[in-house]
């Protein structure tokens, strides 16, 4: 059940949070008063199942990072669409939440934990003012915008030029491979924390097609299923399985 805390209890950032941080390319890249500055403002928040950061709608809150758990990316259904659509699972060392830093809108999205999590939070106003007295470092927001606006055209390209079982499994390579959010690009992760159905509802594939495309990839060793998640057990096959094949010649 999805809920909304009414009023969260925020914690200090402790020294493992900053390990946490610092294996993400981003935050590691960033320049130094920047990070500092951004470290100092943050405050944690805990998170059980079901309860939302935020929801569409909301007023900006600041930025955020995930450091345990994963969040969940969705828009919420209506009356002709009950069932919302979901966009994409967040785990650490995500960030997200940067574009109400540049426009101050409402919320697009809905965010949700679907396992206990753990948040971190940079509130808004004092991150803001910190920016208009030293504006040079927007330049490093805006890179983390230019790094999802590039997945999401990825992912726009792949929906538009790539059968159903290479979509799929271009997901799960990306997913594997933490979106390239990691400063460490020689390691992936093995274990993804992903049900058929949320598969199914982010490439928008009906249950049973992603069923078939899972069991068959399943059968050639390059993954295996388990209740709610999956393994990478051959991320180099599964890579070249995201390519298409080769036209038949008439």
């Amino acid at each position: 059940m999805l809920t909304q805390a009414p009023s969260p209890v925020f914690s200090p950032l402790l020294p493992e949070h900053l390990i946490i941080l610092r294996s993400g390319r981003w935050f590691h890249e960033l320049p130094k008063a920047l990070a500092q500055q951004l470290t100092g403002l943050a405050r944690i928040q805990q998170l059980a199942p079901g309860e939302a950061v935020f929801l569409r709608g909301d007023p900006p809150g600041g930025l955020y990072a995930v450091l345990r758990g994963t969040l969940s990316i969705s828009s919420a259904g209506d009356g002709a669409h009950p069932r919302s659509t979901l966009l994409t699972l967040l785990e650490s060392p995500a960030w997200f939440g940067e574009l109400s830093l540049f426009d101050q809108s409402a919320r697009t999205h809905d965010v949700h934990a679907t396992e206990p999590s753990c948040v971190l939070q940079v509130p808004l106003a004092p991150l803001q003012h910190w920016l208009e007295q030293h504006p040079e470092h927007w330049r490093s927001l805006a890179l983390l915008v230019a790094l999802k606006l590039r997945q999401a055209l990825v992912t726009l390209e792949d929906q538009s030029v790539l059968a159903a079982p290479q979509r799929l499994a271009r997901r799960l390579v990306t997913m594997a491979e933490d979106y390239g959010l990691r400063l460490d690009t020689t390691q992936s992760r093995r274990m993804l924390n992903l049900s058929q159905e949320q598969l199914a509802r982010m490439l928008a594939l009906s249950r049973q097609t992603t069923n078939q495309i899972l069991q068959d990839l399943q059968q050639r060793g390059m993954i295996r299923l388990y209740r709610g998640k999956l393994e990478i057990l051959d991320l180099a096959k599964l890579r070249e399985s995201c390519v298409p094949p080769p036209p038949t010649l008439p």
